[in-house]
This record gives C-alpha cells, structure tokens and sequence, in this order.
C-alpha cells in the first residue's frame, strides 16, 4: 500500500513538472518572457544636414514602451573619425544595444558596429549601409539612381586638417531645403531646420567604407520611396545586399519625423518585441 501511495505521489510529481516544462516552452509563455526581459539601449544616429534633434519623436514614443534611448552627436568630420567616435560611445554603454543610423548615419554605424558583441541588431532609416570600400557618393547611384544632391550644396570653409576638400564642409542651401530634405514637412519646420543644419565635412561623401557590421549583425532597413537625398534604388540595393528586413513607406528623407510611429514599430522588430 505504501509503495503504491509513493508511486502515486512520484507519478503526480512527474506528471506536474512536465505540465510545468509545457507550460514555459509553450509560444505563450516564451513571448511573456521575451517580453519581461530587459529591453535594449537604442543608439540613433543622424546623419548630415540634420543634428540628434530629428529623432525627438522617436524618442518621446520609445521612452513611453520603456526604452533606453540616446541620440550622440555624429560629429560629421570624416567617416573613419566619426566611426571612432560612436564606437567609443557604445563601448560605455552596458547590454545589448539597438543600432539606428539615419542617412549618412548609416555609414557610421556600419563601421563602428563591426566586432562590437553588445550591437544585437542594426536599423536604417533612409539611410547608407556601404560596402567595404565603398563610399556615400557612388553608393547613391547603385541600383541605376540618380542623386542631384550636390547641386543643391554650398561649400564653405573651416579650418580642417589640410587644404583641399578636408577644408570645406557643405550646407544644403536654405531656398532648396524644404524639397530636398524634408517635402512632407511643414515650410516652417524645414525653414527651422535649414536654419539649424549641421554640415558634413566634404571628406565624408568620398571616404570609403571599412568591413561592414551587417556582414555579421542582422539588418532591418526602411526605404523612403520619395526620398531626394538618397535614390530609393539605391536604398533597395543597399537593403537587399544586406539581408536586411526591408519595409517600404510613402516618405521623404526624413521618415523619422514624418512617420515616428512607423520607425518605432520597425525598431521594435530589430528589438525582438514585436515579430
């Protein structure tokens, strides 16, 4: 009798850990604890013409689902120096991270992700994922696009490291900013933003790219179909060669701020919240 109690006892106590072991390997469960674990930093990165303020709503959204967010200052000197500069932030910063490169944004964190084990995920926004070797101005004409951005430029001087193009830096000129930059915005807000740009050194637009982290850190990329800084080809081109998991949307070159919602949500994904 006693052996037959314990054998019941042993069974119920079997039969209960297995439901258990059911229960946490279930999809329902799995998902609740994906999404009660510690969510990722989110690094954003803007690009030229623009400074950190272009992610503002984007922040504002994500802080509210309880994110870490932080939007550094790309200095926009030079690829390999603005590289070095992100890298040296994100090597301060503790967990995982979530990597958004906006523009020519999207160079930097290409190069300064590489080797780093905390960069879970990579997301551009409109953005140039380069290939090694390869740099911002002959990747504007992949896919057969075709950018008249330097048309819209003027070249100023500052005092840079020698004399030629490491000495001049370039503005979008303010008359063309509204249609090139920014054409779903308000006149006003891009009159506000034009008077704000922070200009790109013109060493930028040709220094080639170093090994790309999305060879080794899974992409998610968003395509701007009205974009008039980067052709939207070559956004494809650069999506697909990556891997990345592309969304297309109705934007200009700012989907950041005209469409918070929408790259929030595609953060999300690159996060592991949302499938």
């Amino acid at each position: 009798m006693r052996l037959q109690r314990r054998s019941l006892r042993r069974g119920g106590m079997l039969f209960a850990a297995a439901a258990l072991l059911a229960t946490l390997n279930s999809p329902v469960a799995s998902e609740a604890a994906a999404k009660d674990a510690p969510k990722p930093t989110v690094v954003l990165v803007h690009g030229a013409f623009a400074d950190s303020s272009g992610w503002n709503e984007v922040i504002e959204r994500l802080q509210r689902r309880g994110y870490s967010a932080l939007a550094p200052a790309n200095p926009l000197r030079s690829l390999t120096g603005d590289a070095a500069y992100l890298r040296s932030v994100l090597a301060q910063i503790e967990g995982p991270v979530v990597l958004v490169g906006h523009s020519y944004g999207g160079a930097v964190v290409t190069n300064a992700a590489a080797g780093n084990p905390n960069v879970k995920s990579l997301v551009y926004v409109a953005a140039f994922a380069l290939d090694q070797g390869e740099n911002v101005q002959t990747a504007s004409t992949l896919g057969g696009g075709d950018t008249h951005l330097l048309e819209h430029i003027d070249l100023r001087g500052w005092p840079g490291p020698a004399p030629g193009p490491g000495s001049l830096e370039g503005y979008i000129k303010p008359a063309d900013f509204h249609e090139v930059f920014a054409q779903d915005l308000s006149p006003r807000e891009t009159a506000v933003m034009a008077a704000a740009q922070r200009p790109a050194a013109l060493a930028t637009f040709d220094e080639p790219s170093g090994v790309p982290a999305w060879r080794t850190i899974p992409s998610w990329y968003m395509v701007a179909k009205q974009d008039h800084v980067i052709p939207p080809e070559a956004e494809r081109v650069m999506a697909a060669r990556a891997g990345a998991t592309t969304v297309e949307l109705d934007s200009s070159h700012v989907p950041m701020m005209s469409h918070p919602a929408e790259v929030v949500s595609l953060i999300r994904r690159a996060a592991g919240e949302l499938g």
